[in-house]
């Protein structure tokens, strides 16, 4: 009987000891790890809101393959802080989308396609992107992909 007893404690006492381990991992998992992981990390007011933007155009007939212009500038370099917010306006009759070649995923703006935020971008409509990292980004329009650009993001200096 004595022995039951004892078990039955040793049993009981593991279960005790169960619930607790499991409510601290889902404690420490909900109120420590998820914040810290999906904390978006801190940028200058400067990068977030520059002084002037870079305007691009997508140029009438931009879908058809045999046009020479499509982006227009197609490659562009911008400075953090000054000229890192780029706005696309598609001056085509045809609707048309700025989609990144390498899925880059800016930390404060999430992903540089137009797709994911607005879609195509319709004719005389505009997509906005404001860059936070220097780097080099190629990008396409999804229906057309003949039509290429570039955005190089470099730090200021000024």
């Amino acid at each position: 009987m004595e022995k039951v007893k004892k078990q039955s404690q040793i049993g009981g006492i593991s279960i005790i000891s169960f619930v607790v381990i499991v409510t601290i991992s889902l404690a420490y998992y909900q109120f420590v790890y998820t914040p810290a992981i999906n904390a978006k990390p801190e940028v200058s007011e400067e990068i977030l809101n520059p002084s002037g933007i870079t305007e691009i155009s997508i140029v009438e007939g931009s879908s058809l393959p045999a046009n020479p212009n499509f982006f227009v500038p197609k490659e562009i370099r911008t400075s953090l802080g000054v000229s890192n917010k780029v706005v696309w306006t598609n001056d085509d009759v045809t609707a048309h989308t700025v989609t990144t070649d390498n899925d880059y995923e800016d930390p404060i703006n999430g992903r540089f396609d137009s797709l994911a935020s607005i879609g195509l971008i319709p004719p005389k409509g505009t997509f906005e992107f404001t860059f936070t990292q220097r780097g080099e980004y190629l990008y396409h329009c999804e229906p057309h992909p003949w039509m290429t650009g570039q955005v190089s993001v470099e730090p200021s200096f000024g």
